[in-house]
């Protein structure tokens, strides 16, 4: 019973720190990205699915210079180009942009517009909620349904 003990806190121990590294990779990318410039990033998670983050190195008119993208389900996964997006006016982007066979690719792309004309126009840019945050809201959520029921 201790052995299992110990090989899942091992394996927690691995996932954090592959996790950490794919973080620091990200970072590194989107600081070379900054460096050159203003940087709009978009995100969609995925789940169960293959989670994606853009990032969208843009000029003073919001024209596209360099496009990136990270996807995956794993804590393997790294940033990689994404072709066929420079030239391109950020704020005409949608999700019919993205490939076809990627739905949280063309999610994040549809994001990063979003995010980019939200800045622009000097909104603020809510924070998306984290896990908890998503559990609380799903289990309050269900507390009222049943309470609407029995009534």
């Amino acid at each position: 019973m201790i052995q299992i003990g110990l090989i899942v806190a091992a394996a927690f121990v691995l996932q954090g720190f592959l996790s950490c590294m794919q973080m620091k990779h990200f970072a590194v990318e989107f600081v070379k990205l900054r460096r050159q410039g203003r940087v709009a990033c978009g995100r969609k998670s995925g789940g169960f699915h293959a989670g994606a983050i853009v990032m969208f190195q843009v000029d003073e008119d919001g024209i596209i210079q360099t496009a990136r993208k990270m996807e995956g389900v794993t804590c393997f996964a790294r940033v990689r180009d994404l072709p066929g997006f420079e030239g391109r006016d950020i704020r005409e982007l949608t999700e019919e942009d993205g490939p076809k066979n990627h739905r949280n690719l063309r999610k994040a792309i549809a994001d990063a517009s979003l995010s980019y004309r939200k800045f622009m126009a000097g909104e603020v840019i809510p924070e998306p909620p984290a896990p908890f945050q998503k559990a609380g809201i799903a289990l309050s959520s269900l507390g009222r349904r049943r309470m609407t029921l029995r009534n």
